[in-house]
């Protein structure tokens, strides 16, 4: 059987170690340090540690991953998904087969920290998982395999992330065996065809509807949920905006939310669209009609 380690941090990475676990045997998982979480700011481990003590797999989060060379050599090959740091050069090389890659895009599309999030701003139709071996570039090694899935209109970051990941764990469990036994060959990149998904801050979540297009307001909305959630300023206060749809026909000055027929209807530059989801400052998240109804149906003026 194979023998691998996993690394991994995220929820989203859980469904790569439950596909690993299919066809090898697990002898390490290395993930991050607990993190501080919540308002109590206790230290809280992260879901793969969590997935994979539930599991009675060995764990170790250290803080140097040039540290971990002993206890990887010897194995067939590393896998890692979102895992969160930059692999050492000198540790790419250590397992038998080297480290592979699980990446949520189709590289050399969306190379970087937030493909996810970027596929859906830019609107792209289609995304996928690229399995790939791993050299010490962001995200530049040979491809192995790669399984493409459109991308819904109604699908927000979070959810197309969780897919991607199922779609990922198949992926490892139906290929990872063929590659350790050297029958599946890579395919370098085309580099002219790389395009960068730097990490998200959330002054980038910040939206203007005044000044933006109704579909780029939707896809703010979608690709910043769940985080840092894509936000906006009425009343000097910060307003998160958690789901929106289109709409057809119903006007609203730009910039502006109304309250019409139960629904709210916020006005952009080349039209409006429907507020679904939203979160005041200091209060949970909540239906649009209800924000408006706490404001006696006044329109809300986006600054």
């Amino acid at each position: 059987m194979i023998r691998a380690a996993f690394l991994g941090t995220p929820e989203d990475a859980v469904p790569v170690l439950v596909g690993l676990l299919e066809v090898a045997e697990v002898s390490l998982v290395i993930t991050q340090p607990d993190r501080p979480r919540g308002r109590s700011g206790f230290p809280e481990p992260p879901p793969v540690k969590k997935a994979a003590v539930g599991r009675g797999l060995h764990v170790i989060q250290p803080s140097r991953l040039i540290d971990t060379a002993d206890v990887l050599s010897g194995l067939d090959v590393a896998v890692l998904a979102a895992y969160g740091r930059l692999v050492p050069r000198s540790l790419l090389s250590v397992p038998r087969r080297g480290f592979v890659n699980m990446h949520y895009s189709l590289l050399p599309r969306w190379r970087g920290a937030s493909p996810v999030v970027r596929a859906i701003l830019a609107g792209d139709a289609t995304t996928g998982v690229t399995m790939m071996e791993m050299d010490e570039g962001l995200d530049t090694g040979a491809v192995i395999a790669s399984r493409s899935t459109p991308i819904r209109s109604d699908e927000d970051a979070g959810a197309l992330t969780a897919r991607l990941a199922a779609i990922a764990g198949r992926i490892v469990a139906e290929l990872l065996p063929g590659w350790v036994r050297g029958e599946l060959a890579a395919t370098p990149q085309d580099d002219a065809g790389a395009t960068a998904a730097a990490k998200i801050t959330v002054d980038e979540a910040f939206v203007v509807p005044r000044l933006h297009r109704a579909e780029g307001v939707r896809r703010a909305i979608r690709a910043f949920n769940p985080r840092p959630g894509a936000w906006g300023v009425v009343d000097g206060e910060r307003i998160k905006l958690w789901k929106a749809g289109p709409v057809d026909g119903a006007g609203a000055e730009p910039g502006v939310a109304v309250l019409r027929d139960g629904r709210v209807f916020l006005g952009c530059v080349d039209g409006p669209v429907e507020l679904i989801r939203v979160q005041p400052a200091g209060r949970a998240e909540m239906g649009a009609d209800a924000w408006m109804n706490g404001r006696r149906g006044a329109p809300a003026r986006f600054e």
